[in-house]
């Protein structure tokens, strides 16, 4: 089996064993440079020793694979700081690899792996490696800055960087400025989207229960931080709108930079809403489980809305398409059942994928839970059997 096969077979297999490694490694951009050891990424591009895989199993081609994949959405560059960028790149490589064994995956040979920084994060790898520098009697750490260059490092970026020297003329000087700043900015732009689409990646699979054990040290930022109610519930609609990808064909707005990313079949907004008009619902909050609705009429071109009022039964079924008013006549005051909404959907909605149930929590709930996503808005955070929950408060 060639290196080109290896690698071929390794991407399928990680999209069956590992989903999120898969699906971001098919997005990889590749690259064969026998100059390197092993194996490099800087979050862009993975270069490979071809004479390295072919020696490798496939199992470990996986590996190698599923790092190149997670330097792509760790934004190590990000958070370097003012850390020596180099030794950071080191840590980031540490954390990755630790995370992948602890995902039960092959560790190749020169791998950069150690017991001691399992769980840890680079922040706190940098901090462990530079002190054992500090501690070094042989050496300064200005000393092993100047003397340590990209090329001795093993899985972290090793490119070597020329200058191209060029006849000293303004026009010609003026003109490399703009292509650099053209380059620059595209670059900016793809970076910005390709975030985007990992970052709904991440939370389609979170969804589904498949994300990697402790990926939470290596891209922290999808877990540290609080979002706002409204931001939680468009980004959720957002990855519900954008989440039918295929690779046959990819995406073709980037395969000239040989960048295969995944490409969209459908952009339409297709969810169900219901809306709980039980007599513990006050005006108020009736009115802003309405507004939200609207909101997202406004925000999406191309939907297709099946909103739905019931208390202890269903009062009414509307579809909304586009450039459609929201008009609507609220009915109901009585109690709560959820179970009514959900044998509707059932009886009469083809193939759902979303339910977005504005409530107060305060009802009698289904015993079994759907095929499809729930979402339950409420005023506050109510146990659920089943759905998530986005409370108002948060």
């Amino acid at each position: 089996m060639t290196y080109l096969d290896k690698i071929t077979k390794a991407k399928a297999r990680l999209m069956l064993e590992h989903p999120y490694f898969g699906t971001i490694a098919s997005a990889l951009v590749l690259e064969k440079n026998n100059d390197i050891l092993t194996f490099t990424s800087d979050g862009e591009k993975m270069r490979y020793n071809s004479e390295y895989l072919d020696r490798l199993s496939l199992d470990e081609v996986e590996f190698v694979m599923a790092n190149g994949a997670m330097h792509s959405v760790l934004q190590h560059t990000d958070r370097v700081a003012s850390r020596t960028k180099w030794l950071w790149q080191t840590a980031t490589d540490y954390v990755v690899n630790a995370m992948l064994v602890k995902n039960g995956m092959h560790l190749p040979e020169y791998a950069n792996y150690e017991k001691k920084f399992v769980g840890m994060y680079a922040e706190e790898v940098y901090e462990h490696l530079r002190a054992e520098m500090m501690d070094n009697t042989d050496h300064s750490m200005q000393q092993e800055s100047e003397q340590i260059t990209p090329s001795d490092e093993v899985g972290v970026d090793t490119l070597h960087m020329q200058k191209e020297h060029t006849p000293d003329k303004n026009a010609l000087e003026t003109l490399e400025e703009e292509n650099a700043q053209d380059k620059e900015e595209e670059s900016t732009q793809t970076k910005t989207e390709m975030k985007e689409q990992f970052e709904q990646i991440f939370q389609k699979l979170k969804r589904q229960g498949t994300l990697p054990k402790e990926i939470h040290l290596v891209v922290p930022q999808y877990f540290s931080h609080k979002v706002d109610w409204r931001e939680f519930l468009y980004g959720y609609i957002a990855s519900h709108a954008k989440t039918t990808y295929r690779f046959t064909p990819p995406n073709m707005k980037y395969l000239y930079r040989g960048i295969y990313l995944p490409s969209l079949s459908s952009d339409l907004l297709r969810i169900v809403v219901a809306i709980d008009t039980s007599g513990s619902v006050d005006e108020t909050l009736l009115s802003t489980f309405l507004g939200e609705v609207s909101s997202m009429m406004q925000q999406y071109p191309n939907y297709e809305i099946d909103m739905i009022t019931a208390d202890a039964k269903v009062q009414s079924h509307k579809t909304f398409l586009p450039a459609q008013p929201l008009e609507y006549e609220i009915s109901g005051g009585g109690g709560t059942d959820f179970r009514p909404v959900f044998s509707y959907i059932d009886q009469t909605i083809d193939y759902p994928t979303l339910l977005l149930y504005f409530t107060d929590g305060q009802g009698t709930f289904p015993k079994n839970e759907p095929s499809y996503d729930v979402l339950w808005i409420m005023p506050t955070t109510v146990a659920v059997p089943f759905g998530e929950v986005v409370s108002l408060e948060g």
